[in-house]
């Protein structure tokens, strides 16, 4: 399949899925009176997907792999962030766990992509 749209692509839809989830993290007590923690963490959630768009809107192969590589690195960014803060107590083991299982996945599938897009035949 084809997508005609970058609303269409799985991978921008669980990364605007991962963004929301980060939001409602952030705010959520301690994180939400920690601004500048939480202004990284939201930065690097919206990231993905932003970078997911853009890449997919100049309708240039190449360009579309390196943007795609910007928000796969966007979500190791993400998951860094994430470990650091659980560490220090404003994100619980738990809300951790599962959004890095999430990001692991994500950035499965953008490598994947990554991977076709290069091999491909025009």
């Amino acid at each position: 399949m084809k997508a005609n749209s970058f609303e269409e692509l799985v991978i921008w839809q669980k990364s605007i899925a991962i963004g929301v989830q980060v939001y409602r993290l952030s705010d959520q007590l301690p994180l939400k009176n920690d601004y500048k923690s939480r202004d990284q963490l939201i930065g690097s959630a919206v990231s993905i997907s932003n970078n997911i768009a853009e890449g997919f809107e100049y309708n240039n192969r190449i360009q579309f792999i390196k943007f795609l590589g910007y928000a796969k690195g966007s979500a190791g960014e993400l998951r860094s962030q994430l470990a650091l803060l659980v560490e220090v107590g404003r994100v619980s083991k738990e809300d951790y766990l599962n959004l890095k299982e999430e990001l692991i996945g994500l950035s499965k599938q953008i490598k994947a992509l990554i991977t076709y897009l290069k091999n491909k035949k025009d």
